[in-house]
């Protein structure tokens, strides 16, 4: 079995609490400690690691895909058990592995990707998003210890070989270095090609911007395909966090106006036909891009079912959204969600294949939920799962 890697590295870290003074993105620029490490912030940001840690693997009549946004890899010891041992995950052969971070306290410091491939012997592809400057936002702000590397980006997983990287910068929805949770850089999704027995595919993963508009989400998709069509034509499968909310959140303002908009429509109405459903309505646009490359989502992904559940009762999800809304916001937030006893739940994780066959069987596709381990969570996410053949 090959076992190898390329890996990130950088001695940035002492000169984090000297950027964290910096109000804005465009004083960082003019920061003398932001000009004289900017080109090695730069070589962080638009590097990638790599690693080879599987073994040769046969032909398979058909091949399982998995999207799992594992919340920075926090819950470790969990996501890898789950990855070992579920009946349906531990069949794996392609991950697409959104929100993975390189050396942050909330997630022990490791290496999140390249332990859970080199533990699970698979190949992996990692590609930073941001350099953050503090530990996070919420509850993440409390945890002990300190940043190491302060990486964080997104991951692909593969039982078969990986080769011709890219990565795809997309636009910052909002200005980073504004409010408590400082960071250097912006969204970038990741692209490769996996090479099976039958033959080659590309893999795509992205994770859009959750604090953005829905024309935002729109064109970021938009980047990504566009750079997808230059490309050399192969099938191709996308995954990844489209954080299709269908809310408008670039701010508190915003956020508050859809709210209000979406209790006229009906509380019970919305949580139950236009949240499990953002193409029809809010993200049509969106989906409408998919369609338009080649790209098919509709059979490649389980109707109805969300990925991303909020309970009034959890604090840790509560402290989060608290960085966006206003804290008098959340009586309301708590009285429309009572009528649907306490609970509210979206669909932001998908799959989009092209040029391949999707394969439907009894966990195809399908959202796999109740993902926990010794009584923890293991993500604020669902999985999903997609099987495929090349044709």
């Amino acid at each position: 079995m090959s076992s190898t890697a390329t890996t990130l590295n950088h001695d940035l870290a002492p000169h984090f609490k000297d950027l964290l003074t910096v109000r804005d993105s465009k004083e960082l620029k003019k920061h003398p400690t932001y000009q004289k490490i900017r080109s090695e912030i730069e070589a962080v940001l638009y590097g990638y690691e790599t690693g080879s840690f599987a073994a040769p693997m046969p032909a398979k009549p058909h091949y399982r895909a998995v999207t799992w946004n594992i919340e920075r890899g926090i819950e470790y010891e969990g996501i890898l058990h789950t990855l070992q041992y579920h009946p349906v995950l531990q069949e794996a052969d392609l991950l697409f592995l959104p929100e993975t971070d390189l050396g942050m306290a909330r997630s022990a410091n490791r290496n999140v990707a390249q332990e859970l491939a080199k533990t699970l012997g698979l190949n992996y592809y990692f590609v930073p998003t941001y350099l953050n400057l503090c530990k996070g936002n919420g509850a993440e702000l409390h945890w002990e210890g300190d940043n190491t590397l302060a990486i964080h980006g997104n991951a692909i997983l593969s039982r078969y070989p990986l080769r011709d990287f890219h990565r795809i910068p997309l636009h910052n929805a909002k200005d980073k270095m504004k409010g408590k949770e400082k960071r250097l850089g912006s969204q970038q999704a990741l692209a490769c090609t996996v090479v099976f027995p039958q033959g080659e595919m590309r893999a795509i993963c992205a994770h859009l911007d959750a604090h953005s508009s829905k024309r935002h989400r729109r064109d970021q998709l938009r980047t990504i395909l566009r750079y997808l069509d230059r490309l050399p034509e192969l099938p191709s499968l996308f995954g990844g966090d489209l954080n299709t909310t269908t809310y408008n959140s670039k701010n508190a303002l915003w956020a508050i106006y859809g709210f209000w908009v979406r209790v006229l429509m009906g509380v019970r109405y919305v949580i139950a036909n236009v949240y499990p459903y953002p193409d029809r309505l809010f993200e049509k646009q969106l989906f409408k891009s998919f369609e338009k490359h080649g790209f098919n989502y509709l059979d490649w992904n389980e109707a109805g079912a969300c990925t991303l559940h909020y309970h009034v009762a959890d604090l840790k999800k509560i402290k989060n959204l608290r960085d966006l809304v206003p804290n008098w916001c959340f009586k309301f937030i708590d009285w429309a969600c009572a009528k649907n006893e306490g609970r509210c739940s979206f669909k932001i994780d998908w799959f989009a294949g092209k040029n391949l066959q999707l394969v439907k069987n009894e966990v195809s596709p399908k959202v796999i939920g109740k993902l926990q381990y010794q009584g923890r969570e293991c993500s604020d996410h669902d999985a999903i799962v997609a099987d495929f053949r090349l044709c």
